[in-house]
């Protein structure tokens, strides 16, 4: 699933290429990808003459406000992309929805797997009954929001594994497998640490490094790992500098240690048993 990284990408994307243009039209080529309204030909018609003046991100969802004050709100999935292309190039046979731009261009949602979503909302505030898991993220990791004391707070609380904490889109919006498994590396945590094991010093540390690699990750275009794209079709080159994920049996750049990998809640954790070894992540 794309992670706030590779959203942050895509959303820069769009704004560089689809604000200020009326939109000629739209089409829902799979019904069960437009999530709001039920009816494609409402979707449709809503569409026509409207433009995007702007484009934000929250977690991992996308949202674009029209001139109207209407928000289009898309969330990935697993393999969702949205890709700027010219209307004459043939549709694969992925595609979901498409939005119609001037001078035959267009932006068309594929995606394989089909767990992604669109919602053309009327506005924001209609966002807290037809999408509640966007209404209730945490916040943003690179905000001021995100401070130690919150992450300490939303930590000491919480007795799951660290790993799992990490990934709980209520504690911090956006993280993913990916970048939590890099920032417990650079911060020396056991995945397997309780949450509310950590004293302040690895808080600090953790909440140093989560900003580290979303950055990090933001700066490389994000991670391609089997169908993320960016908006003109471009790979992500973070995955080639992971320190620890995907890269099972491989030495740590660090120590040299074969990377292990375990499960946790049913999410697969890439982790350097020389570096993070659980007995030093708990202050042992």
């Amino acid at each position: 699933m794309p992670e706030l990284p590779e959203v942050e990408t895509v959303r820069r994307g769009l704004e560089a290429l689809t604000l200020h243009q009326p939109l000629v039209g739209g089409e829902a080529c799979l019904a069960r990808s437009l999530a709001y309204p039920d009816s494609p030909d409402v979707f449709r018609n809503d569409l026509k003459g409207r433009y995007f003046v702007g484009w934000q991100r929250r977690g991992k969802y996308l949202l674009g406000t029209f001139d109207n004050g209407a928000i289009l709100v898309v969330h990935l999935r697993m393999s969702g992309q949205l890709l700027w292309l010219a209307t004459s190039q043939p549709l694969c046979s992925h595609t979901r929805i498409r939005w119609f731009f001037p001078e035959g261009m267009e932006l068309r949602f594929v995606d394989q797997r089909t767990f992604g979503r669109c919602w053309l909302l009327p506005n924001f505030e209609a966002i807290a009954t037809l999408i509640p898991t966007l209404a209730t993220l945490g916040p943003e990791p690179l905000s001021e929001a995100f401070s130690p004391a919150f992450l300490a707070a939303q930590l000491h609380r919480c007795r799951r594994p660290l790993k799992s904490a990490l990934l709980d889109q209520r504690i911090v919006a956006g993280m993913g497998n990916i970048y939590a498994d890099e920032s417990l590396f650079l911060a020396a945590l056991h995945p397997l640490t309780p949450s509310d094991a950590l004293n302040p010093n690895q808080v600090e540390q953790l909440h140093q490094t989560m900003r580290h690699v979303l950055e990090a990750g933001i700066a490389a275009g994000g991670t391609t790992l089997r169908t993320f794209v960016s908006t003109l079709g471009v790979n992500g080159r973070y995955g080639g500098q992971a320190w620890v994920y995907g890269r099972k049996g491989q030495p740590c750049r660090v120590c040299g240690t074969p990377i292990e990998q375990l499960r946790i809640a049913g999410r697969s954790s890439h982790y350097c048993p020389q570096c993070q070894p659980l007995s030093r992540a708990m202050g042992k």
